[in-house]
């Protein structure tokens, strides 16, 4: 096997494996709450900025971040055609 087809393989083990999780968490939730992060919120989080903050039925809250490790939060791009995206607010 070369290594590009490995390489391939396991990055859609990863696909996969973090799809199923997605899946867990998402589906077939409903979006109870949308607000901003709190100033106080962003500061226990080491964050100067804030984010839009998306509530699921189960009490589980979303937020998009600027990476995998949270550095920072994040835009929420969408398809709506007048907003297509929810900025981040600094």
């Amino acid at each position: 096997m070369t290594k590009e087809k490995e390489r391939q393989i396991k990055q859609a083990i990863t696909e996969q494996r973090w799809t199923r999780i997605a899946q867990a968490q998402f589906l077939n939730k409903r979006i109870v709450k949308v607000r901003y992060l709190s100033a106080q919120e962003a500061t226990l989080m080491g964050w100067d900025e804030r984010c839009i903050v998306l509530q699921l039925d189960d009490g589980n809250l979303l937020m998009p971040s600027s990476d995998d490790e949270g550095n920072g939060p994040g835009a929420l791009f969408t398809q709506h055609d007048t907003e297509p995206t929810i900025p981040v607010i600094r």
